[in-house]
């Protein structure tokens, strides 16, 4: 099987999108299959708008068109939303070809965050876009459902894996800086994210934020004591999370959240509100503390047992995640 995965989010993006699809090509080679991408770095881009680490394509169909012919893949998936995702949808409906669509971020909640446009209508175009494709493929039960009663149709399973290897709690080297226990959280500095409500609590210690994106600038001159780090990556960042003592997960908007597997394959405890992601990935498993009350969350989660939070990472395997994408797949 030639495999050919359009994605308008790809490096130097650092994401859970792209780490997905990066390592979902990883394990599909290794199963035997070719794999090729057809991305942002092919074309002239511009800044996404209030995002502008997100690079929207500048093309025309006829080009998306001549790379897929050239890639002559007998399988294609469509990652994203974006200017290249909707020209190949475009090609593939008018070839009668078929092709699978994923579902990784609650759009219309970003947009809604950011603008007043209603997010029944920007669910109403994202429904059109994925509705047309054979499968399109959710992390979780709650998305599932959510996008079902929605009318998406076609919903299939397509879970995430952690590198063992990389995150784990051995990484932990005594490099941070600060009072004890230290919180911390990873992954883009948006709106959407909710960091401002993990920011805001009153708690001994000290608050470390890994990332970088649009708010930034902002919360560091509103929260000065907060040791902002940027954006960190491979053992740099794992060492981090095993170094600290609770993660926070203050997003209401994430579909899954791989740095949920990430921070409990490094011994660390997750602290949450329980909406979907973290209910589906923690669930009622002693690994974490989900609470309305985010606060509660962390106090509760600074007394679990970080050997129960590796254990808990294992059972998340990238090639497991690698087959559910394989079996969900049709020949064009």
């Amino acid at each position: 099987m030639d495999l050919l995965i359009v994605s308008d989010a790809w490096h130097p993006q650092v994401n859970g999108v792209v780490r997905s699809l990066d390592r979902l090509g990883q394990e599909l080679c290794e199963k035997g299959l070719e794999i090729s991408y057809l991305t942002p770095q092919s074309f002239r881009t511009l800044p996404c708008p209030t995002y502008p680490e997100i690079r929207l394509s500048l093309t025309l169909g006829h080009k998306v068109r001549r790379m897929i012919e050239e890639a002559q893949p007998t399988c294609l998936h469509i990652a994203t939303e974006g200017p290249l995702g909707f020209w190949a949808r475009r090609y593939c409906l008018d070839r009668k070809l078929p092709f699978s669509t994923s579902y990784h971020t609650r759009f219309p909640e970003y947009v809604a965050a950011r603008w007043p446009i209603p997010t029944e209508w920007t669910y109403s175009l994202l429904r059109w876009f994925h509705n047309a494709g054979h499968c399109c493929m959710v992390a979780t039960p709650s998305l599932h459902r959510d996008l079902e009663e929605r009318g998406f149709e076609n919903l299939s399973y397509w879970s995430r894996g952690v590198d063992l290897d990389l995150f784990k709690p051995e990484r932990a080297n005594g490099s941070l800086t600060g009072d004890n226990p230290r919180y911390l959280y990873v992954g883009r500095v948006a709106i959407e994210k909710n960091i401002e409500a993990f920011l805001s609590l009153d708690l001994p210690g000290t608050k470390i934020v890994v990332g970088d994106g649009p708010q930034k600038a902002k919360l560091e001159q509103s929260f000065p004591d907060v040791q902002f780090l940027g954006m960190k990556e491979g053992e740099e960042l794992a060492e981090i999370y095993a170094s600290s003592d609770v993660f926070v997960f203050p997003s209401k908007t994430d579909t899954f959240g791989i740095v949920l597997l990430e921070a409990m394959a490094s011994g660390l405890p997750v602290a949450a509100y329980p909406v979907m992601g973290p209910k589906d990935v923690i669930g009622d498993a002693p690994v974490g503390v989900l609470d309305d009350d985010l606060g509660k969350a962390i106090e509760g989660a600074l007394k679990l047992d970080r050997d129960a939070c590796r254990a808990y990472a294992a059972e998340f395997s990238w090639t497991a995640s690698a087959e559910q994408f394989r079996q969900n797949m049709l020949p064009m």
